[in-house]
């Protein structure tokens, strides 16, 4: 394939569109899922702009299994446990519920398209994606048992809403339908999901257990996701549920198999890779749409229009109707679940249910639909299929996730403090285990006494510094001196790093000694909190 230089500049040229697109985002406060989608879309209008096809199960098995595997891997297993109903009822109830809605109503109101390919595209638009959702969440501090619900719907909810996919899509290709096969498929994959996600979570986790080496560790990490996904989808099982599992299994494990520099390294690397995949997927929701447009020239502009109302409207409208019903009938029907956990104000049934965005999961779904039935015929309304997704994408995205930061203002919800209040309580717990451990190798008599004086002092003072946020007697004297001695050392950290930079310009010291250098400055600065 040559690739001259129109092509060449083309591509310089989206390069530079996205650099710029990413750059403008934090600026204008917009997440950055909703300004790629709309930099994309209107990219994919530009005369002269290459059609972009991407071949089906490309997205699905390249580009979901890190994504899934990131999401659960740092997902709190402790929060999955304590919001299980709520999170159950959305990411199980919900998505089924969506499915059925959506499917009736392409098939009532689209001509031509089969219960089959309506139940496809329902599975399709049924998944939530939590990025743009948690990013205005956390920029706008509301309450953490609402990121965590929003958070663990999104993970959970994936599985089941591609097991449903691959139930509807097995009955289009094969052209038949039985309840009884589809009810055990459906099992299986849940099971065998389950099952194949823990062998591989216990596999690696014992192979990770032998190894001392940062780079080979984060690389076996990032390919865990494959490893869990395909023998899962060989297996006729769910990929995606093996995936959220292994990583599940990894997030719990993971902290007594790796190093500091382990553990340091591999959060820059999984920040970079999430965030460069999920701006390309959102960038090619935009991109794609005109290539599908094209496809679609037998039905008016009018119609298109219209059914994309209706689809996404049914999404959204599905959302907003369940969510209340999920938060408050089940109180109003167990005295035990109420005094449990009591009604929560109703803006926080309001938040969820306008946090229903999609993204990836949805377009990964979409594009890997097959191109042919078994009998060799086109995939039913394959293309609207793809239309209707890309359109409920942009639309929940840009509709929902444009508003959604006016909306929890409006409702004047705030962070309760409680992720603060748990940290501190982390602190002051491992400060007396650092004292303790301190008296120990004092009396084993490994410790020098004017060491052990100077270690008492600060660990002393961080104990106490930290127990003062739960004094309300407490005057603030703690805090505000801890304050001044960080702005301190943040000043001469930074001295510090000016004259490092000036023996490598005066070539006093070469390049990698001096990155050793500053690194170790760094650390020593991310551990202040001013």
């Amino acid at each position: 394939m040559h690739f001259g230089t129109h092509d060449q500049l083309v591509l310089l040229g989206l390069l530079a569109v996205m650099a710029a697109l990413l750059t403008a985002a934090p600026a204008a406060r917009i997440p950055f899922p909703v300004f790629l989608v709309l930099g994309g879309l209107a990219l994919g209008f530009v005369p002269g702009m290459p059609t972009i096809q991407l071949p089906p199960d490309v997205v699905l098995v390249a580009v979901l299994p890190p994504l899934l595997y990131i999401s659960a891997y740092n997902t709190s297993l402790r929060d999955l446990r304590q919001n299980a109903r709520s999170i159950g009822l959305l990411a199980i109830v919900l998505v089924i519920a969506t499915t059925c809605a959506v499917a009736a109503v392409a098939h009532s109101a689209i001509d031509g398209f089969s219960w089959s390919s309506a139940f496809v595209l329902g599975a399709v638009v049924s998944p939530t994606d939590a990025l743009a959702a948690t990013k205005i969440a956390h920029r706008l501090g509301v309450p953490r048992r609402l990121v965590a619900i929003i958070e663990g719907e999104s993970l959970v909810n994936d599985g089941t809403a591609l097991v449903l996919y691959k139930v509807a899509v097995a009955a289009v290709v094969a052209g038949t339908f039985s309840v009884w096969n589809a009810g055990l498929h459906f099992v299986w994959n849940v099971v065998g999901g389950i099952g194949i996600g823990l062998v591989i979570g216990y596999l690696i986790a014992a192979v990770r257990r032998r190894l001392d080496n940062p780079p080979l560790e984060i690389t076996i990490a990032i390919m865990t996701g494959y490893f869990a996904f395909i023998p899962a989808s060989a297996a006729g099982a769910s990929g995606v549920l093996a995936v959220v599992t292994a990583g599940v299994y990894m997030g719990w494990h993971t902290p007594e198999l790796t190093s500091v520099q382990t553990r340091l390294q591999g959060d820059g690397v999984w920040q970079i890779i999430t965030f460069i995949i999920n701006a390309l997927l959102f960038a090619l929701v935009g991109l794609q749409l005109s290539h599908i447009l094209d496809t679609l020239t037998g039905t008016s502009s009018a119609k298109l229009i219209t059914y994309a109302l209706l689809v996404t409207g049914t999404v959204i409208l599905t959302r907003i109707v369940w969510v209340p019903i999920g938060t408050y009938v089940p109180r109003l029907a167990s005295r035990r679940i109420r005094e449990r956990d009591p009604y929560p104000p109703f803006a926080y049934p309001i938040v969820v249910s306008w946090a229903g965005m999609r993204g990836a999961v949805s377009l990964a779904a979409a594009l890997a639909v097959p191109l042919s039935t078994k009998a060799g015929t086109p995939f039913s309304q394959r293309d609207l299929i793809i239309f209707l997704t890309f359109c409920v994408i942009l639309g929940t995205l840009v509709v929902q996730g444009l508003t959604l930061p006016a909306l929890i203002r409006l409702l004047r919800l705030e962070d309760d403090g409680s992720a603060e209040r748990e940290a501190a309580k982390g602190k002051i717990r491992a400060a007396e285990a650092a004292l303790s451990r301190l008296e120990e190798l004092v009396d084993e008599g490994g410790v020098r006494e004017d060491t052990a004086e100077r270690l008492r002092g600060l660990y002393g003072f961080r104990r106490d510094r930290f127990a003062s946020r739960f004094d309300d007697g407490a005057d603030g004297s703690v805090e505000e001196r801890s304050q001044s001695y960080q702005r301190v050392r943040r000043e001469l950290l930074e001295a510090e790093r000016s004259a490092i930079v000036g023996l490598r310009r005066d070539g006093v010291i070469n390049d990698d000694v001096m990155r050793s250098l500053e690194r170790d400055l760094d650390l020593e600065d991310a551990r202040l909190d001013v």
